[in-house]
């Protein structure tokens, strides 16, 4: 459970912000001791800086990536309405009523469960790969993460800023509850603050959890447990963003197709480079 903002000396923003990523550390640090090892990491500690220094460019990338989404994201909306591209209604003639049909299965306990995996859980799903394959003998899952999360976020930039489509809370908000936000309604400082009503086409919670949990099934020798938890968080995100009353089911179609393309390019990325050097 979120619980309300109580606490003293900090501002809404940074109280919610700080549980979410409190959720997500605690995660963090359990699946580090017990998936990776204390063995694992001692190992990939004297050899650090050789692993940075190979992965150095690919994570860059990533930073890159992210700075300019930070950028385009403030200006986006204008240069979408300019556009004037809306897809809401398309994705609405495509599947109807089906979200409404999703949040026929509502629980104060679901959605509880529901919001954590959506705020803490996809931000947990995100991290631990770096981590994980830091520590890894083979650097290549670590350089393939990120190009694949850098590949997600420029694409989908993209669609935001071509398209305008409010998700289904906004259409219908007599028929589709916004769960996330009316039980918990302090979370909506927190992703008024990285995004906008007119970008849910595609889904990039979807998206990025579904690259996430591909490139774990692909290192499951290495690390079985956390290919069975990183596939079942992905299923839980992308079904979660519906359930909530964010995302339409086109966008998480979208998503999956987005992800598996995104892994399908890093992968050429990664050994494109390979073979130049």
């Amino acid at each position: 459970m979120i619980p309300a903002q109580s606490s003293i000396g900090f501002s809404p923003l940074v109280a919610v912000l700080a549980r979410v990523l409190g959720g997500a550390a605690v995660a963090l640090a359990l699946a580090t001791l017990t998936i990776v090892g204390p063995s694992r990491l001692a190992a990939a500690y004297g050899s650090g800086s050789d692993r940075l220094r190979e992965a150095a460019p690919y994570l860059g990338l990533l930073a890159v990536v992210l700075l300019v989404n930070k950028v385009a994201r403030g200006v986006g909306p204008e240069v979408s309405w300019a556009l004037g591209w809306n897809a809401t209604g398309a994705i609405y003639a495509i599947e109807g009523n089906f979200v409404q049909h999703v949040q026929s299965l509502a629980t104060p306990m679901l959605t509880a469960v529901l919001s954590r995996v959506y705020l803490s859980g996809y931000v947990f799903l995100l991290t631990f790969p770096f981590v994980a394959y830091f520590a890894a003998a083979d650097e290549r899952p670590l350089k393939l993460t990120a190009v694949t999360y850098a590949a997600n976020y420029a694409i989908g930039l993209t669609c935001y800023v071509l398209f305008i489509s409010y998700g289904p809370r906004n259409l219908l908000p007599g028929q589709v509850e916004s769960l996330l936000y009316s039980t918990y309604p302090q979370t909506q400082i927190l992703t008024g603050e990285v995004n906008v009503n007119t970008n849910v086409f595609p889904s990039l919670h979807t998206s990025l959890s579904v690259s996430a949990a591909a490139i774990a099934i692909r290192t499951r020798e290495t690390y079985p447990a956390w290919a069975v938890v990183a596939s079942v968080l992905a299923a839980a995100v992308a079904f979660s963003t519906m359930y909530l009353g964010i995302h339409w089911g086109t966008d998480v179609v979208a998503g999956v197709v987005l992800g598996v393309g995104s892994v399908a390019f890093g992968d050429w990325l990664v050994d494109r480079r390979s073979a130049d050097t």
